[in-house]
Order: structure tokens, then sequence, then C-alpha cells
């Protein structure tokens, strides 16, 4: 196979399924871009692509954003998923769940997640995550993934009032200490290996209850905005398949793939 760009290093991890072979980039544009150029070759499936810079990121709706040299862990996993692990909700959840599981690993810290896509910590973004898929052509393999996770590192709260983010934070500002790309990049392969591992096996009951328990919102009045329409009640339950609206004592379910926001009334 020829690959549109060579890597600076490759890593073999020890894992189950996913980034046992790993490429690391110095710079990219996009590690997302590059993944969905090897979205054609299904003997790619579990490959991760790392970047120590991105010039040209992507994000939710749209947005554009940068990395400076060796500030965050940029990494974009390619998957040939089975059909019951295609959906983009249940992808992202997967993804912000292992984000969470590798900060307190690596940090000692309890991560919330704020839907859909984010990772906080004390309320401040810490990590972003992108899914973006796109059909193969191939029969057996028709849809392929790109799980895109952007994860703060090493910025400084003088590098976010720079560019104009007081709310976001990185792991070396939480932790009041330096952390090394290598070992928060390596812990994050290996967190979401284990929970596709879990989905693999059927046990979507894991990720769930870890995914609902770091949302936080359980019990609480909010206000869920939809593609459609906006809605403010309870939330009794939340879950993969329907987020459960007590609306002026009428439940009201929500389709996951509806929902732009949920946030505290």
């Amino acid at each position: 196979m020829t690959k549109p760009h060579s890597p600076d290093a490759i890593w073999s991890l020890p894992t189950k399924h996913l980034g046992q072979t790993s490429h690391v980039f110095e710079s990219l544009h996009s590690t997302n871009s590059l993944a969905l150029e090897l979205a054609d070759d299904p003997s790619c499936h579990g490959l991760a692509i790392l970047a120590r810079q991105q010039t040209a990121g992507r994000g939710q709706y749209g947005r554009t954003w940068q990395a400076p040299p060796d500030s965050s862990v940029l990494l974009s996993l390619l998957l040939f998923a089975p059909p019951q692990l295609r959906r983009p909700v249940l992808l992202t959840s997967w993804a912000a769940v292992a984000v969470c599981e590798t900060i307190l690993a690596t940090v000692n810290l309890q991560a919330k997640i704020k839907w859909p896509n984010d990772v906080l910590i004390h309320g401040k973004k810490v990590c972003g995550i992108l899914i973006e898929q796109r059909t193969t052509g191939h029969a057996d393999f028709p849809l392929a993934t790109v799980v895109g996770i952007g994860l703060n590192v090493s910025q400084t709260a003088g590098m976010f009032a720079d560019a104009g983010l007081p709310d976001a934070v990185s792991l070396s500002i939480a932790a009041g200490r330096a952390l090394a790309f290598n070992d928060i990049a390596e812990q994050l392969i290996h967190q979401l290996d284990r929970y596709y591992a879990t989905l693999l096996d059927g046990d979507r009951q894991t990720l769930e209850s870890l995914w609902k328990w770091r949302l936080g919102l359980l019990g609480k009045y909010v206000t869920v905005e939809g593609t459609q329409h906006a809605h403010r009640g309870r939330l009794v339950d939340a879950t993969l398949d329907g987020i459960d609206l007590d609306v002026a004592g009428t439940l009201v379910r929500l389709a996951p793939e509806t929902i732009r926001h949920i946030h505290e009334a």
C-alpha cells in the first residue's frame, strides 16, 4: 500500500484491537484528513495517527483550530467497525469515556463529559472529539470511521489567554506538573482499545454507565437544544438510545442524534 505521508516514528503497542500500529508525525495539517485518505483500505483498521503539531485541524460544525508543537495529543483512529458499532453517538461516547479514564489514570482527576463531544476538567474544556465517516465501496467494509481526538496536555494559562480561550485548560495546568506527550498518548490508545473490546464483546452497559455518570446531569433541570426544537425539563435518564425529560409532568424521549447541546437550565 502506498501511503500519502511517511511517519517520523512508528510505535508498536501491546493492544488487542486498536493502535497496535501507531504512526507519529512531527507535524500534520490534520490527523483526521490523513486517516480519511486511508479509508479505502480495510487493512488499516485500528491504525492510530498521531501528530505533535497540527496546523489545520477540524472541529465540530466546521470549526478550525491549530495546536502548537508538543502541546496536545492529536490522535485519529481509523476504524472499519461492525454494524452495531457505527453510530456516531456511540462512538463519540466511547471516545469521551476513554479520554476521561485516561485523565483519571494519568493525573488522578475526575473529568466530566459535555454533550456531545467535549471533555471538561473543573468546567473547562480539555478535549474535543470529532467523528467523521465515509463510504468505501467495499462490500464487506462499506463504511470507514475516523475518530479524532484533541487532548490538551502542556499548554500554559498564558497560551490560552493569548489564543482567546479563557475556558480551556490543559492536563499540565490541572495537575500542576509537566506531562509527557508519549505517556498521555499511549495511555489514551490503551483506554480506547480497552473500551472498544468491551463493545465488541457486546457489553454496552459498562460504557453507558460511565458515560451517564460523567454527564453529571441526572435529576437536574436542563435545556436540551435539538436540531429543530429546544426542550426544558428534568433529566430523568440518559442512554445511548434516548434522552428522557420530565417536561411539566410529561415524559418526553428525544433521540440522541437530534440533540446538539444539553446544559443546566
